[in-house]
């Protein structure tokens, strides 16, 4: 059977849900999604399409807009995208199965089309402008689309050469890949290479996807370790996973994870209370999902003591890089403070492990410097029934603290986040209660 894949991207998705639900059209109306109440240095998180032709760029800041520029800024609304785009993924439903498909983010998606083309009598470019126009036409939402004989190549023709085709619809195989994707600049177009790894590349004399394919194997294994077996395949336009494969796949560890970026300076105390904040919704997700983690990690990212990415940093020898996520220097990490601890017992203690966090955070996090950033996890999860003892080991206090854990769970559940809180929200600078309300980090 013909391999034949699609990965369909729904066009400046959060801006053109905004602009349909207006009855604007997105090519026309100046439309950008931001949280106005954050400033002018908060991200756009889209720009309608009639932004991007005056040259606007996606994920830009608010104040990097030209002035001459009459736009319209909606706030974000997360859970009305998400909405849209299950709507969006029941339109493919119905000519498609759930295992032929998958779903790689809110707004974006792989179908394996190669089993429909008997069906259906269709070539996968007919079947790409079929879903494309139902997209528009049911929903009002513009969609691009790729379309490969293997995956790579279909997320690599969406992202490529889609915008240069007058239907929104690019396509490749293994053949019309070298011609047209070997000499394309910049790499960090390509899927999966971003600014540090053409940085690496650049170094080898690679600036071009065809630059790559030239290069000695054993030199960017020596340079990327086993991930230069993906970078070696691409090259090549191979892929060889399947959209069984992945839907096959089962990680060897799993882990939980929660973090947040602050809305101003934070002290090292305050800080410390939006830790904890973090580290009892973590216990709470453990225990309603009745799993215990035996590894625990915190990162912490200071605030730059200069003022953002711009000239000043450029002229200190650092080279900008400006992509969909905004401009950073190349080589240089932002300053943060790192560690990760093996626990001595399995366990999804409030107490346990909020000792652990504290203590970690105040050995390894500088006390003079303000903090931007607040990141924890907790690994190696098993269910919580082995989780592990020792002699010292207060079974009764244990059990009463995971019985309590339960009945706030329960409590929240049918009466909301934010309705039973502990004292330590209720501080200044804490952020638990308008997280709570929060859907990605944004009002909903």
């Amino acid at each position: 059977m013909e391999r034949a894949y699609l990965c369909i991207d729904l066009k400046c998705f959060y801006a053109s849900v905004e602009c349909v639900d207006r009855g604007y059209d997105p090519f026309e109306r100046r439309l950008v999604v931001a949280d106005p109440t954050r400033g002018p240095k908060t991200i756009c998180l889209a720009i309608s399409p009639a932004m991007k032709a005056l040259g606007v760029r996606n994920r830009c800041r608010v104040f990097e807009i030209p002035d001459t520029i009459d736009y319209e800024m909606a706030p974000p609304r997360m859970r009305r995208y998400m909405e849209v785009s299950a709507d969006i993924y029941s339109l493919y439903l119905r000519f498609f199965s759930p295992e032929d498909i998958h779903v790689y983010s809110v707004d974006e998606c792989f179908i394996d089309v190669a089993p429909y083309l008997t069906l259906y009598r269709k070539t996968p470019r007919e079947l790409a402008v079929d879903l494309v126009e139902l997209v528009r036409r049911e929903t009002g939402i513009c969609a691009t689309a790729g379309v490969g004989t293997n995956l790579f190549l279909a997320k690599v023709a969406l992202d490529v050469t889609a915008k240069h085709a007058p239907d929104n619809i690019g396509e490749l195989t293994e053949e019309t890949f070298k011609c047209k994707i070997w000499p394309h600049r910049p790499i960090t177009d390509i899927w999966g290479i971003g600014p540090g790894i053409a940085r690496r590349l650049e170094q080898l004399g690679a600036r071009t996807l065809g630059e790559v394919a030239l290069l000695p194997e054993q030199a960017l294994y020596d340079e990327f370790g086993i991930n230069a077996e993906l970078l070696i395949d691409h090259a090549w336009g191979i892929e060889p996973c399947t959209m069984a494969e992945i839907h096959a796949y089962q990680p060897k560890a799993h882990s939980l994870a929660s973090g947040q970026v602050l809305a101003c300076d934070y002290t090292f105390d305050e800080a410390r209370v939006v830790l904890q904040e973090m580290v009892d919704g973590i216990v709470l997700d453990l225990v309603e999902k009745g799993l215990a983690g035996g590894h625990v990690s915190l990162y912490v990212g200071y605030a730059h003591e200069r003022r953002g990415w711009g000239e000043e940093d450029e002229g200190a020898g650092g080279r900008t890089f400006t992509g969909e996520h905004g401009t950073r220097v190349l080589g240089r990490e932002a300053p943060h403070a790192a560690v990760s601890r093996k626990l001595e017992q399995t366990t999804n203690s409030r107490a346990l492990l909020s000792r652990r966090f504290l203590a970690l955070y105040d050995e390894m996090v500088d006390p003079n410097r303000a903090i931007r950033r607040v990141n924890i996890g907790v690994g190696a999860l098993v269910p919580e029934e082995f989780a592990g003892l020792t002699l010292f080991t207060d079974v009764e206090a244990e059990a009463a603290e995971h019985r309590l854990a339960q009945t706030t769970i329960a409590v929240k559940r049918r009466f909301g986040k934010n309705a039973l809180l502990r004292g330590t929200s209720f501080k200044p600078k804490a952020t638990a209660r308008e997280r709570n309300e929060q859907v990605g980090g944004h009002h909903e």
